[in-house]
């Protein structure tokens, strides 16, 4: 797959097939996220992967995402404070392990959706509770991950309006 044309055409995928995701690729979807830029490359972050049906319906309780119902696994994207001081770079950083991660799926022939938890405190108090998780550990983003249900069509977001050089 070209890499502009998954940029361009990749989307938010809410409905999924009933098909199992094999292990070998949840593990290029990992090393991809893993192979995201971070500030100074302290690679803060930490991945809890969710495979299993009770976890994914747990979660549903504290975020109700529909696409969580048919989802097959989910990853939840969490910045280490141990490893990076600065919440900023945490948020940024995991942010483009999030991008990357859904990238990767979208060339492996997945759908996947990015679920918004920094920085709404209950959602991550919640999760931090459902995981188990060290307090340095924030979680970030999650993102729902299967075989498309669904395709939905790309629509033109290149707007001339929006760019400017040099100066506003």
């Amino acid at each position: 797959m070209d890499l502009f044309d998954a940029l361009l055409n990749r989307r938010s995928i809410r409905k999924y097939l009933d098909k199992e995701i094999p292990k070998e690729t949840i593990n290029k979807l990992l090393k991809s996220a893993m192979y995201a830029p971070s500030a100074m490359n302290n690679q803060a972050w930490q991945f809890i992967v969710i495979n299993q049906r009770e976890k994914l319906d747990a979660i549903f309780k504290v975020i109700p995402q529909e696409m969580l119902k048919t989802a097959k696994i989910a990853i939840l994207i969490c910045g280490d404070l141990n490893l990076e001081k600065n919440i900023d770079y945490i948020e940024q950083n995991c942010s483009a392990a999030t991008q990357n991660l859904m990238l990767c799926a979208h060339g492996l022939g997945l759908g996947s959706c990015w679920i918004g938890v920094y920085p709404v405190k209950e959602t991550i108090s919640d999760l931090q509770k459902l995981f188990n998780l060290p307090e340095f550990v924030v979680p970030i983003s999650l993102v729902s991950l299967g075989y498309p249900a669904e395709h939905p069509v790309a629509e033109e977001r290149f707007k001339t309006e929006k760019v400017h050089f040099n100066k506003w």
